[in-house]
């Protein structure tokens, strides 16, 4: 029996540094390409970026997957979490160290909530660059709720940091 649920869009930040970054990236993008009761619609251009946490790490490539979904936000961030599971992301407790993947729920549709386990949209995205360029790539005049349009957003946010890689993640 169908769905009675209506479909939503979804932004989904991807980040790697570890064990050939790029191709964890090209690996998560077609995992979120088979969640079930969501279609991966946009994926970003990927960037470089110096890691925002310890320096002593690999830089980081970061890149924006746009879905739509059924799913409901904390059902989107089990998949999410599923597929960083599958890929052998360890949580370790080491706040922005390096990891192989990092799967972050951005923005959901126009949804606004403060969870434990889930805060939309996503908090700090209007002062990343790494999640701005590549979101405004794919979404420039996607309104963030309660904040702004994501090319204001990146307007307000130098990009000098980051370097667009060529290679493609599809």
């Amino acid at each position: 029996m169908p769905s009675s649920r209506r479909w939503s869009p979804a932004y989904v930040g991807l980040g790697a540094n570890l064990d050939q970054p790029v191709e964890q990236l090209r690996k998560a993008v077609s995992l979120l390409g088979i969640v079930n009761d969501a279609r991966l619609v946009f994926v970003s251009p990927a960037y470089s970026s110096r890691p925002m946490g310890p320096q002593d790490q690999p830089d980081y490539v970061n890149a924006v997957a746009g879905l739509v979904t059924t799913l409901e936000p904390l059902e989107l961030l089990d998949a999410l979490q599923g597929i960083e599971n599958q890929m052998g992301r360890v949580r370790d407790g080491e706040r922005w160290g390096p990891r192989v993947i990092d799967l972050d729920l951005l923005v959901f549709a126009g949804v606004v909530m403060n969870g434990e386990r889930l805060v939309l949209p996503h908090p700090g995205i209007h002062e990343r660059s790494f999640v701005l360029y590549p979101l405004a790539d794919i979404a420039p005049s996607l309104k963030v709720p309660g904040l702004a349009s994501v090319e204001s957003l990146r307007a307000a946010v130098p990009g000098d940091d980051l370097h667009r890689l060529e290679e493609s993640l599809i």
